[in-house]
């Protein structure tokens, strides 16, 4: 049985790849340099959490994704993209670490 920690770096995984998956398809219909930092910024945190046994030893602004929706939004002006949400559930969650 996977423990309260193993549960929450399952879900901030999962979450975060859904994200990429998210930003890479758009930056494949349309190349956007905002886009691919981003993208760089989420396989970064990815990495962290993958290798992370316990996210208590982690704070927030390890991920470096905090603010990406943000910028995000500055960058496209498309406030209807689903991948807002997801962003900022995904910001949600690293800022319960």
């Amino acid at each position: 049985m996977e423990n309260k920690s193993g549960n929450k770096i399952t879900e901030l995984e999962d979450q975060i790849q859904k994200v990429i998956v998210m930003l890479e398809e758009e930056n494949h219909h349309n190349p956007n340099s905002m886009v691919e930092l981003l993208i760089k910024r989420y396989r970064n945190a990815f990495d962290i959490v993958e290798k992370s046994k316990d996210l208590s030893e982690l704070s927030p602004s390890d991920f470096h994704i905090i603010g990406g929706t943000r910028a995000y939004i500055d960058s496209s002006s498309n406030y209807d993209n689903p991948v807002l949400e997801e962003m900022h559930k995904t910001e949600q969650l690293v800022k319960k670490i």
